[in-house]
């Protein structure tokens, strides 16, 4: 990958094949791989609290189960919410400049948790903050997406978003993998030659990313670009706030995406809740079998319709969450590990699929207000809905994040609760079921086209 001769790109139209051919695909690729290295280790550190709670008693933290949910979940709610300045940050600032600064400011959340875990006498609300800081990696996504949209045309935007999200979510199940066994080496702790409380050196979960996050901007520095094309005013891009899609699809991305990173946090915790013999080394498979199924998500919407695939998928996810419960009930391992994984994957293929369908609807949307208006005005047509629908990426990413806290405070009021999760999957069964009604209402009925709207099957979303 040779480095680019300038930082700002005045001219690009990847929709022009043979732009495309030229000089279009070359630069896209080199910029979508380090916006993947930058997302992935965002994702991870975003993540890194869902290992870190189930280490946190044996190292002396006298926390109770429920307070050990709030802090697994409190990152997904900054996470969520830095996922909307996040979003709009891209037009403002370049898509590389806009990289450098969000993978620099994860050294901030990594440094106070190696420094916080090996004191058992922190207060819990010390801890909350420190939590709350990993949630900086959680806006990584909106902004690496909202850029990378951009860079690629219409007829890709689907693998290439999928191979974006995909790249970031493994990132969920790099951190589940890798920070158990490096905490229990010490190699890494050099200012400190013996484990910390409970016999593990805890604080490697953070000090671990040092040098993947120097890389991460370094590649940033010297490989990423700016669209000078994709830069837009703050009041161009909040438009997406009064599209009635862009509410509609938020809240079926809580379905999905919310899903995913909502699962993938709680996972450990709730294998060792519920099945306290069991290692939580094995969470990571959640996770890693969710983010490949995602751009076979993608790749379906853009072959099939992304309104097919969602709907199919949400029947696939309740039922899968129903085999969970059972497996639970009976207290079976093997038939609940063999549950979830299967819920992953309909996470992941909902995820690529739902993200399809977003810049699809906003293409139509404005090519059918542009109707009659000739061949300028389908070129501004198109030109608006590249902007919108970058931003609705963002902002539909941000609202689905929620997900990321709901589902584990769920977890843990209803193990508080109850004894058990069982009636946070009831809850979390509903709503599947309002999702596969909205997605079924809005995008698949036959005749909604003729008044107005586009449905899946014909905008291909």
């Amino acid at each position: 990958m040779s480095q680019p001769n300038t930082t700002w790109i005045a001219e690009w139209n990847p929709d022009d094949p043979t732009f495309w051919e030229a000089k279009g695909k070359v630069i896209a690729r080199r910029n979508l791989i380090w916006s993947i290295v930058a997302e992935h280790i965002g994702f991870s550190i975003w993540l890194i609290w869902s290992i870190v709670v189930t280490k946190l008693p044996q190292a002396g933290f006298h926390f109770t189960t429920a307070q050990l949910f709030q802090l697994v979940a409190l990152p997904g709610l900054i996470g969520a919410l830095m996922r909307f300045p996040y979003t709009f940050a891209v037009t403002k600032f370049g898509g590389r400049n806009w990289t450098i600064f969000s993978a620099s400011v994860l050294f901030i959340p990594t440094i106070a948790l190696a420094y916080f875990v090996t004191r058992p006498d922190t207060s819990y609300s010390t801890m909350l903050w420190v939590a709350a800081l990993s949630g900086l990696g959680g806006g990584n996504f909106a902004s690496s997406m909202t850029n990378i949209s951009f860079f690629y045309p219409d007829r890709m935007k689907g693998w290439a978003l999928g191979l974006n999200a995909a790249g970031g979510n493994i990132g969920v199940s790099t951190v589940q993998l890798l920070t158990p066994i490096l905490m229990g080496l010490g190699i890494i702790s050099l200012y400190q030659g013996t484990p910390g409380p409970g016999g593990t050196y805890i604080q490697n979960a953070g000090l671990m990313w040092m040098l993947p996050l120097a890389i991460a901007v370094f590649g940033a520095v010297f490989f990423m670009n700016n669209l000078a094309t994709a830069r837009s005013s703050f009041k161009e891009q909040l438009a997406v706030i009064g599209r009635k899609h862009t509410w509609i699809m938020s809240f079926i991305y809580i379905g999905t995406f919310g899903s995913f990173i909502g699962y993938s946090a709680a996972f450990p915790l709730l294998i060792k809740t519920q099945f306290p013999a069991v290692t939580i080394g094995i969470a990571f498979l959640g996770p890693l079998v969710g983010s490949l199924a995602r751009p076979l998500g993608g790749l379906l919407a853009d072959r099939v319709g992304g309104a097919i695939v969602t709907f199919w998928n949400f029947i696939a996810m309740g039922a899968a969450t129903i085999g969970v419960m059972y497996f639970i009930d009976v207290k079976d391992f093997a038939g609940f590990l063999t549950m979830f994984l299967v819920l992953f994957v309909t996470t992941g293929v909902g995820n690529g699929s739902t993200y399809r369908m977003i810049p699809s609807i906003f293409r139509e949307e404005k090519l059918r207000e542009a109707q009659g208006s000739g061949d300028a005005g389908r070129a501004l047509a198109l030109k608006s809905a590249s902007i919108e629908s970058g931003a609705a990426l963002g902002f539909i990413g941000a609202v689905g994040a929620c997900g990321g806290y709901l589902i584990p405070r769920g977890f843990g009021a209803s193990i508080a609760t109850t004894g058990g999760p069982h009636l946070a999957f009831e809850v979390y069964l509903i709503f599947y079921a309002a999702c596969l009604a909205l997605t079924w209402w809005y995008y698949l009925r036959k005749g909604f086209f003729a008044r107005g709207t586009p449905t899946l099957a014909q905008a291909r979303v």
